[in-house]
């Protein structure tokens, strides 16, 4: 008998079960992380398909078989059979996957498939307010959830510290010089985006080196599933010193942002910027390779932009890229009139894409023929409709979910004149209303228009494993109070607590709204109604958040009203009153504290110890307490903080914060009205001689939740109802 046909056969087989298996690392490695128990009754397949991203779900012989086109779509196709089959889900604000001992049978095959294949991710801002702090086990569980999601460009900005050190270097500025144009870790973002350089550093030499590595393992994880993440390009700017060291370089100011002095633009005509780029990108590639993808948003957020040639700064950006990767295309933030239509139009069609932040406001098909819908604005390029949502990673309840769901519908199926090749979430703060972000980036695996309100009852039973009237009736109040936003406004309404005291508050950050744009009455009977499941449902970490998130912003809308009744006191010179209600507002204060000290995502003392944690010195740790304290707070020196408007911009509620930082200013404050209504003289308050004394303290706050949430909320119903 002649073996070799047989061991060539084996041979062949072999080899192609090893090469299905490494094809499908990241989802196997996705699922031995989630459930490993359940690792054995789950077979994952690549179908090679270029035309459209798929997935496939289907029982053959008690084995769930999860067929997709590549590692993404497999992790999509897990999500969902984890919700619609196994009402199971993970999420930032806790996870529900107690899964029955055998998987649930799919039959028949379920296939589903969109055409949107660039699902984007990340703000330059989500880095700093967020994720600032990150190390790589809280980065691994991100990047399993960005899968899980159908997520595959994400933008990743880590470590590039590291690459203008190893830049500046070669130009010759010596480490002092690097130290004081690179900024704190908390202020990376507006760095990257010229907005500032130097602030909150200097940055030590160890965040660096840390960084790389960290850097590399993201990646490494991220390409196991096939990610294409988006680098950071050169766009020509260079320390505000550049012509100090440079005399006869052609430099643009680009002049002040919110009080802060800009980094340098070099002019794309000047020979240097060639030079720049090519050492720019010779050492990000040595550290972390090549890229089909690099951001770069020049006069971004108000450049000054008079006297620079547009069109030779869009060829200079897009060759230079071109040269590192004759297959990179450059990806653009749409904000606030940028990117210049004359700076792109003439790139070729299919190099560049737009990502068009807070769409969830202007879209194309809201009239064609408006000078903000993306055709006009973006032109022949393509362009990936974005969700901004969270401003400054500020806490609330907030959303557009009926309206998010038909704009997207109506971009991506009717499709209008458009080029829109995918979705995205750009919110510059995440860990927060996960039910506006799961939404999000299942809308394009609809084929038809998604029913909301259908929708979100799948949402609960996927979320507390059950469900019910109470359940079902409360999300619907929510559906159509917090998560029916009907104006356009800068994400949620802010809450009054966390504002720089005042008799009137509009607004707690500068942009925003502390306006309650539906009837807190309502609210209040979402709240009763999750109230009257705690019996059942106390012990999954998801209902648990989202009762202290609702109870939070009930007390939060309660505040509201009663800082406008101390006012009204104050303005009728009645004393009496104004004594209690100022007290009953730093009571509620106390009260807001005591609840979130309770629950581990709403903690102060995460934010610092996982700041200070990056420390390899006492000094290096005070200096990234000082960053993350700054940043929360008055976000800048004096300067940036009164007259840039940026101060409370980045405010949490937040348990320790409320008490230690809110609760005396508002003390302060208060004392302030009563010596007027007193007829005492006294000097006004300076608020930011007090909020910059404190963001230099060291003072501890605990990292691990203190009580029991669920009593705090049974004790709060009864005071507050």
């Amino acid at each position: 008998m002649n073996k070799l046909p047989f061991i060539l056969f084996i041979s062949l087989l072999s080899f192609n079960c090893s090469k299905q298996q490494s094809a499908t690392i990241g989802a196997t490695g996705l699922l031995s992380r989630l459930k490993p128990e359940k690792s054995a009754q789950v077979k994952f397949e690549i179908i090679e398909q270029t035309d459209a991203d798929f997935f496939e779900l289907e029982t053959v012989n008690g084995t769930l078989n999860v067929r997709g086109n590549n590692q993404i779509s497999l992790a999509t196709g897990l999500r969902w059979y984890l919700k619609y089959y196994c009402n199971a889900q993970i999420s930032w604000a806790g996870k529900n996957i107690e899964l029955p001992e055998h998987l649930p049978t799919v039959k028949p095959k379920v296939r589903k498939s969109t055409e949107q294949t660039k699902r984007f991710y990340f703000n330059y801002c989500t880095y700093s307010y967020s994720m600032a702090w990150w190390d790589w086990e809280r980065w691994e569980k991100e990047i399993d959830w960005m899968a899980l999601n159908g997520i595959n460009m994400p933008l990743m900005i880590v470590g590039e510290e590291a690459v203008w050190q190893n830049t500046l270097r070669r130009l010759n500025y010596s480490e002092d010089e690097i130290k004081s144009y690179l900024p704190g870790p908390a202020f990376f973002a507006w760095f990257y985006m010229n907005n500032l350089e130097g602030w909150g550093g200097p940055l030590p030499d160890n965040w660096i080196s840390d960084h790389i590595e960290l850097r590399k393992k993201i990646q490494k994880r991220m390409y196991e599933y096939g990610m294409t993440p988006v680098f950071q390009g050169f766009y020509g700017m260079v320390p505000g010193s550049f012509n100090k060291k440079f005399p006869n370089a052609d430099i643009h100011n680009p002049g002040l942002w919110c009080g802060f002095k800009r980094p340098a633009f070099i002019e794309p005509t000047d020979s240097l910027f060639r030079d720049i780029a090519e050492i720019y990108y010779q050492e990000q590639e040595k550290l972390f390779g090549k890229a089909e993808y690099y951001a770069g948003d020049p006069f971004h957020e108000g450049g000054n932009i008079q006297g620079v040639d547009l069109k030779a700064s869009g060829d200079a950006i897009y060759q230079a890229m071109k040269e590192v990767n004759p297959q990179a295309k450059w990806v653009l933030q749409s904000w606030q009139g940028n990117p210049h239509r004359e700076m792109i139009d003439h790139l070729p069609e299919g190099d560049i894409i737009v990502v068009d932040l807070h769409a969830e406001d202007i879209t194309e098909t809201d009239n064609q023929k408006s000078p903000m819908s993306a055709s006009s604005r973006f032109g022949k390029h393509d362009y990936i409709w974005s969700l901004t949502h969270n401003f400054g990673g500020n806490t609330g309840m907030y959303g557009k979910l009926e309206e998010m769901a038909e704009r997207v519908y109506k971009a991506q199926v009717l499709n209008i004149k458009s080029s829109m090749i995918g979705v995205g979430a750009t919110p510059e703060g995440i860990e927060q209303n996960p039910v506006v972000y799961e939404l999000l980036f299942e809308l394009p695996w609809h084929q038809e228009k998604v029913n909301v309100a259908t929708w979100v009852k799948q949402y609960v039973k996927a979320r507390y494993g059950k469900t019910n009237k109470n359940l079902e009736n409360a999300w619907d109040i929510l559906l159509n109070t917090v998560y029916a936003c009907p104006v356009k406004q800068q994400g949620t309404t802010e809450s009054v607590l966390c504002a720089r005291p005042a008799k009137e508050i509009k607004s707690v950050s500068t942009w925003g709204s502390a306006e309650i744009y539906y009837d807190p009455e309502q609210l209040k009977n979402a709240w009763h109604l999750m109230i009257s499941q705690i019996d059942s449902l106390e012990s999954k970490e998801t209902f648990r958040y989202d009762l202290v998130d609702i109870t939070r912003q009930v007390l939060a809308d309660l505040a509201n009203e009663l800082h406008k009744e101390v006012m009204a006191a104050f303005h009728g010179k009645d004393l009496e009153l104004f004594e209690k209600k100022s007290s009953a507002f730093l009571e509620l204060i106390l009260d807001q504290d005591k609840l979130l000290s309770a629950q581990k995502e709403f903690l102060l003392g995460r934010w610092i110890e996982a700041a200070r944690s990056h420390g390899h010195t006492q000094e290096e740790e005070a200096l990234y307490e000082w960053n993350s304290r700054v940043q929360i707070t008055t976000w800048g020196p004096r300067e940036a903080a009164n007259d840039g408007q940026l101060h409370e911009y980045a405010h949490k509620e937040w348990a320790g914060l409320l008490r230690d930082y809110y609760y005396p200013r508002w003390q302060i404050y208060f004392d302030y009205l009563e010596r007027n209504l007193k007829g005492e003289k006294t000097d006004e308050v300076d608020f930011y001689k007090w909020e910059e004394q404190w963001t230099k303290k060291q003072n501890s706050f605990s990292s691990h939740p203190e009580g029991d949430s669920m009593s705090e909320v049974l004790r709060l119903e009864k005071k507050y109802s």
